[in-house]
């Protein structure tokens, strides 16, 4: 029951190249970036990754992808990663852009064993007609193409047939985990992690605070035991390495406002 293991190294050592991974986090919230760092550093390649996003300021996936470690994506927002945007209009790698809430729904739904659900988001575009771009072919024009999917009517409304995801390994970032793997994220950092969690068949996770079986009230978890299969305990300067994808501040006045304040 203890799934403790002693380093990143450790819980990542046998994935393989081509492995298919779900990694948690939304922006640089939730990042498992010990364990990404851990991939990088192990040289592990070809990876069929399933995330939100690809990482964003060289931290994150951000690392594997501008190492060329990367070759598909599955996810919803490209954003500010121009080094993402370039491999994919160049045909270096493929990507499936898809309905940020249908990657989770696809997530939650492959981690619960439901093969495929129905879905609105999508109807009328290529989501559901087909004919995305998946990947370029470094000339400006298309090598692969999304397929047109399956759409019924239900009550009058339109759905787009939507399958299930379920990848080979998944990593993870908690705030809180025990010794059999229960998790409890913080905030915002809960994001995409549990989904990507359930979907994983072997998941791993690294956790800022390791605590002994009991220690977390069972109605404060958020993810429970029986998805995680190894976990990694943060050194403090790891739990505290935390950045800021935009910083946004107001500039301090000079003169005093009706209350005194400056």
């Amino acid at each position: 029951m203890d799934k403790v293991v002693a380093s990143a190294a450790q819980a990542v050592a046998d994935v393989p190249d081509g492995a298919s991974i779900a990694v948690g986090g939304f922006g640089l919230s939730g990042v498992p970036d010990a364990l990404i760092a851990a991939l990088h550093e192990q040289g592990t390649g070809d990876l069929r990754v399933v995330s939100n996003n690809c990482g964003a300021q060289d931290s994150g996936l951000a690392v594997l992808l501008t190492a060329g470690r990367i070759s598909r994506v599955t996810g919803s927002y490209i954003g500010g990663n121009k080094e993402f945007g370039r491999q994919y209009l160049a045909g270096e790698l493929e990507l499936e852009l898809i309905p940020q809430g249908t990657l989770a729904e696809r997530l939650r739904a492959g981690g619960s064993g439901v093969p495929a659900f129905y879905t609105p988001a999508g109807v009328g575009t290529l989501v559901a007609d087909g004919g995305m771009p998946w990947r370029y072919d470094g000339n400006g024009g298309v090598a692969v193409s999304s397929p047109a999917k399956e759409v019924r009517d239900f009550d009058g409304t339109s759905y787009v047939l939507e399958h299930g995801i379920r990848t080979d390994f998944a990593l993870v970032r908690a705030a809180r985990g025990d010794r059999h793997g229960n998790l409890v994220f913080n905030k915002a950092a809960r994001n995409f992690n549990p989904l990507a969690a359930m979907a994983g068949r072997i998941t791993i996770a690294e956790v800022e605070e390791l605590v002994e079986p009991g220690e977390i009230d069972p109605d404060h978890v958020h993810l429970p035991g029986i998805f995680v299969r190894r976990v990694v305990a943060l050194t403090p300067e790891q739990a505290a390495d935390k950045r800021i994808e935009q910083r946004t501040v107001t500039p301090r006045t000079t003169t005093p406002d009706e209350d005194g304040h400056r």
